[in-house]
């Protein structure tokens, strides 16, 4: 799942429910408090931060899944094959409580929202090709894993809002810029827990730098330009998404937009000129906190002039 952002839940701290697991997930021990970005924040909407956390609840189970190291690819792709058979109502529903609560949450989560289910069949999506792939050729290729593993998200959260389809590119562009924040920070624990290379692996042929590197202490110089060849076109994502503050109806997930957007602003920039796998690059609470506070004056000021948004979709 995309950890994107930083350690400080920016920006706010919302209570979170334990997770329910059933027989198909392999709980990691991961809940939302862990993530390094705010799920549910006090900038959702209360009566949907619920549904927020019930779509959080049936990711982090179906990511388990596929980031488990002690499962067969095949027994991984069973598993997230039945998960979308649960969210689809499909198959035993006498046994599909046991299976995975969380998911029968989220289809009734889908059921009173009245949101598609396919942004949870395109994360199940995601995480069955994790069970499969581990290399990606190019930008090309990595941004098509980013449409099925971050779009998703954003498309969830601006349905749930009852945003139109207006804003979806500029989601889009936000989320898969996360992602790919969340890859480069990752890029040598990924490689060294779970045999994955998320960085174009024709960058690294065309730079000159081995698999192995990621295995080092520090960056070579070959694998530092990979690095940046991947961090150069986050510029375009960020740049995007930059007006998703205004196009979102929503002020209060348009709030929380500009915030992530300018978190990962910051990031990129560390990204630039920090090495992800001598440390771990990241925010601390009081950058991250200063940074937020400093979107949201930013957000408010930019929609002043905003003409007045429609009536909001009626949620429970």
């Amino acid at each position: 799942m995309s950890d994107s952002l930083q350690n400080a839940p920016a920006p706010g701290t919302p209570v979170h429910e334990p997770l329910a697991h059933g027989t198909l997930e392999t709980p990691s021990g991961k809940s939302a408090a862990d993530e390094n970005f705010p799920v549910g924040s006090w900038l959702i909407r209360p009566d949907l931060r619920r549904h927020v956390h019930t779509f959080y609840a049936f990711a982090r189970g179906a990511d388990d899944v596929a980031d488990n190291p002690d499962l067969a690819p095949d027994d991984k792709v069973a598993r997230l094959t039945r998960m979308g058979e649960i969210i689809l109502g499909r198959g035993n529903r006498a046994t599909e409580e046991a299976e995975s609560l969380a998911c029968v949450r989220m289809r009734a989560s889908l059921a009173e929202t009245k949101v598609t289910p396919q942004h949870c069949l395109d994360l199940l999506q995601a995480f069955t090709q994790d069970a499969n792939k581990a290399r990606y050729r190019d930008w090309d290729d990595l941004l098509g894993y980013c449409f099925l593993s971050a779009s998703p998200v954003g498309r969830q959260l601006l349905d749930l809002h009852g945003e139109g389809a207006a804003c979806r590119p500029g989601a889009d562009a936000l989320c898969n810029a996360l992602q790919v924040i969340n890859h480069l920070q990752d890029c040598a624990e990924d490689y060294k827990a779970l045999d994955r290379i998320y960085l174009p692996t024709g960058y690294m042929a065309e730079e000159g730098a081995e698999i192995a590197d990621l295995a080092r202490p520090a960056l070579t110089p070959a694998m530092r330009r990979v690095l940046d060849r991947t961090i150069a076109p986050l510029e375009g994502l960020l740049a995007e998404c930059a007006d998703l503050v205004m196009q979102v109806d929503d002020v209060r997930i348009a709030l929380e937009c500009q915030v992530i957007r300018t978190l990962a602003a910051r990031l990129t920039r560390r990204l630039k000129n920090e090495d992800p796998i001598a440390t771990r690059v990241e925010l601390s609470k009081p950058v991250a906190g200063g940074l937020a506070l400093g979107a949201l004056a930013s957000g408010l000021w930019r929609r002043r002039a905003r003409p007045a948004p429609r009536p909001a979709a009626l949620h429970s």
